[in-house]
């Protein structure tokens, strides 16, 4: 089975690396097109001999780029298509469709409440995204947050599919040698105390609070991985409170592993996250962590002893951010949890997570052809598909693994 996986840009970033993970467990005949931005992560995928096209698109109204994709698509005989983020989600579809594609899968990564991918939603957006999703087949939620806001948006719930986002942890386990050379790197000493963040520098993941906090904690640094829009404003805000020379900022990364070594302490300020991968890797490197927003640890079970929970509260009168992980005015620490289901800290969670997700990229079933909202209980297998009584079914086996388990060595 041939499969074209149809994503907005391969930059730097958390939908891009799930898809190279992804591309890597699949055995299937798989092809990537990026519409702009080709990035470092497409020559990572090139490396691991995937074949990556660029379309080249010159902006969001590039109309030209459909017959093009369209084109892309039955040159290649592809059985499936397979889009990632939202413009890639509304030009790989209906491109799908002139190409005579039926199988035709859409993964929602990053749907927040009143902003998608960063940017703030309108009722132009909206009505966009809802017209072309019914191009489609299935509308995969990385998590039940998402689910619930695509549903709130308008999309059939019927044709959503929840599968959580997954991680080889063999990649991020603590590595003292790496901790060594990543401080080195970045000018921070051996000794330091380091508070640490990782995402994109926009304003919804709130790194502003994360600044201000790290402010009131003297001999304290704080490292953020990451770029973005709101790098220079956090530059500004850093030196306004005087600690410019004890904030760091590591720039894009194309891996948070060595990143995740140099810290003490993980924090993840966003209210805003719609799975929360970076603190599910930074337990998998070790680190302790505090976190305002983790939809995944909501539905997974109870926060493993390392995760302290600090839920979203208007700033106190000093001028820092309660919301924020670190904040002393935050109070101690409360675990959300949901007894009965499995940690996502476990190997086997992960290995469930990563085969589901990739099986649901090949179902690709048709709206037309679902006949039950039941949401499906995947298994770690090799996917497959086949025909019965005129509707598309899964096939699954048993017993795949993920390379590698999760460290829990708290490092300090």
């Amino acid at each position: 089975m041939r499969v074209l996986h149809v994503i907005t840009g391969l930059g730097v970033g958390g939908a891009e690396h799930q898809l190279r993970l992804l591309l890597r467990r699949l055995e299937h005949d798989c092809e990537v097109v990026t519409l702009v931005n080709p990035g470092p992560v497409a020559a990572a995928i090139r490396a691991d001999g995937v074949t990556v096209h660029e379309l080249g698109m010159r902006g969001n109204r590039d109309l030209s780029a459909i017959p093009r994709l369209a084109g892309l698509i039955r040159d290649g005989r592809f059985d499936a298509v397979h889009t990632h983020l939202f413009r890639a989600g509304v030009y790989g579809r209906v491109a799908a469709r002139l190409a005579g594609v039926r199988t035709v899968a859409a993964t929602e990564h990053s749907l927040g409440d009143g902003v998608i991918e960063g940017r703030p939603t309108t009722a132009g957006v909206r009505a966009l995204y809802l017209a072309t999703e019914r191009l489609g087949g299935t509308t995969i939620a990385v998590s039940e947050a998402v689910r619930r806001r695509l549903v709130g948006w308008g999309v059939p719930d019927r044709r959503i599919e929840v599968i959580p986002n997954g991680i080889d942890a063999g990649e991020l386990r603590y590595d003292s040698a790496l901790r060594q050379a990543t401080r080195a790197r970045l000018g921070i000493p051996a000794d330091a105390r380091v508070v640490g963040g990782v995402g994109r520098l926009q304003p919804t993941k709130r790194f502003d609070d994360l600044i201000r906090a790290v402010a009131a904690l003297p001999d304290v640094i704080l490292l953020l991985a990451g770029d973005g829009p709101a790098r220079v404003a956090l530059t500004g805000l850093a030196r306004e409170l005087g600690i410019g020379d004890r904030v760091v900022f590591a720039g894009a990364v194309p891996h948070a592993r060595g990143a995740l070594c140099a810290m003490d302490v993980f924090a993840s300020p966003s209210a805003q996250e719609t799975f929360g991968m970076a603190v599910i890797e930074a337990l998998a490197c070790g680190l302790p962590v505090l976190y305002v927003s983790c939809p995944r640890w909501r539905t997974a079970g109870p926060s493993p002893a390392r995760a302290g929970y600090r839920p979203a509260r208007p700033r106190c009168a000093t001028g820092c951010a309660p919301r924020c992980a670190t904040c002393p005015a935050s109070g101690g620490p409360s675990r959300p949890s949901s007894p009965g289901t499995t940690s996502p800290t476990s190997p086997a969670w992960w290995a469930t997570s990563t085969s589901g997700w990739a099986q649901a990229v090949t179902a690709g079933r048709e709206c037309h052809e679902r006949q039950s909202n039941t949401p499906t209980s995947w298994h770690a297998g090799t996917p497959g598909l086949a025909r019965r009584r005129g509707r598309w079914r899964l096939l699954r086996g048993e017993g795949a693994q993920l390379p590698g388990r999760v460290a829990c060595r708290v490092h300090r």
